[in-house]
């Protein structure tokens, strides 16, 4: 598998992730164009889809939300994100 949307710096995952905001879910899709796609409910609204993100994120690595961070496009479906000592990742989408 391509790892052109990740890559991985000691123990800190960083990737590309293509949001689908207002979705009907929160759900990991997996890939799409070179990025993680994730649907989320949260309507792209005032940071709240980004929140929702970083929850759903924290939940799905098994990290505080402060091991989460939104390095560009916070006001972009297309986003790039950091994850620090993730616990859990999902399964086949990041190989270490």
């Amino acid at each position: 598998m391509p790892s052109e949307y990740y890559c991985w710096e000691g123990s800190t995952l960083t990737f590309n992730v293509f949001l689908q905001p207002q979705a009907s879910r929160n759900a990991l899709l997996g890939l799409h164009d070179n990025a993680v796609k994730i649907a989320l409910t949260s309507p792209p609204v005032d940071g709240a889809a980004n929140k929702q993100l970083i929850l759903f994120l924290s939940t799905l690595f098994k990290v505080k939300k402060a091991n989460i961070a939104i390095i560009s496009g916070e006001k972009n479906r297309r986003k790039r994100v950091l994850v620090q000592q993730p616990l859990q990742l999902p399964e086949g989408l990041f190989i270490k």
